[in-house]
């Protein structure tokens, strides 16, 4: 059977919160009649039953020992079988009418790759001010996060993530499409009315504020080293410390 789309979830030590989104895209096919899916783990080497949880919901599981969250999603894709790829973090949860939009979307020529934003599950003041700030930069830009989607082709043409980097690949990633979808104009299309959850977590862990201390300090390490520090853990640790040792 031709599977359309492929869900690919990057995830290290989500047994707590990967049921949540399991169930929301469970919802979400129903939704959707030509959404004939499979949904793909790409589990990080984690130490708790990330792996078994997935497996009970009938995911598939590809195992990914590098952190590396650029490594981790296209590891997700070694075994995609779908037309379309769509990448979601293993905290969020998806609109029940996701597919039904996605599948549209990537039925017009006209794109090459596509996002549905977020909504935060919680709002408090250090919240607010982060996510008005974050918003106008994303329109402006024409990137946004969420479910990521594009067709399998132009995530292979493109060479999909870029491994060399330990952050921003999402930026980067929707670049490359970007510039390949000039081309031919086809360009980015933000879909509407079907955001998915941003998990707040890291604001739970951290403080309301402390997204503003770490572009701070990201910037500091900027203007020092030049974009190079999105591949050096040695230049920046406390960065990827943020990122890649979670407190879970």
């Amino acid at each position: 059977m031709k599977i359309r789309f492929s869900v690919i979830i990057p995830a290290y030590n989500e047994e707590k919160l990967l049921p949540r989104l399991l169930d929301s895209i469970e919802i979400a096919r129903q939704n959707c009649a030509s959404a004939d899916l499979e949904v793909i783990v790409a589990d990080n080497s984690s130490t708790d039953t990330t792996a078994e949880v997935a497996e009970k919901y009938g995911c598939r599981v590809v195992k990914v020992e590098r952190r590396c969250i650029a490594a981790v999603r296209n590891g997700g894709t070694q075994i995609a079988r779908g037309e379309i790829f769509c990448f979601i973090d293993a905290d969020s949860a998806v609109h029940p009418e996701t597919f039904r939009q996605i599948d549209a979307a990537m039925s017009n020529k006209r794109y090459i790759v596509g996002a549905t934003g977020v909504f935060l599950e919680r709002f408090s003041p250090g919240l607010f001010c982060f996510y008005y700030l974050i918003k106008p930069l994303t329109w402006l830009l024409e990137m946004d996060t969420g479910v990521v989607f594009c067709r399998r082709e132009d995530f292979a043409a493109v060479g999909g993530y870029d491994e060399n980097l330990l952050l921003s690949e999402d930026v980067s990633f929707l670049a490359a499409l970007k510039k390949r979808g000039r081309k031919n104009a086809r360009k980015f299309i933000r879909l509407t009315g079907v955001e998915a959850l941003g998990s707040t977590r890291k604001f739970d862990d951290y403080g309301g504020w402390h997204y503003f201390s770490l572009m701070t300090t990201s910037f500091k390490y900027l203007m020092r080293y030049g974009f190079r520090i999105f591949r050096s853990q040695e230049e920046m640790p406390e960065i990827t410390k943020y990122w890649y040792q979670p407190k879970r």
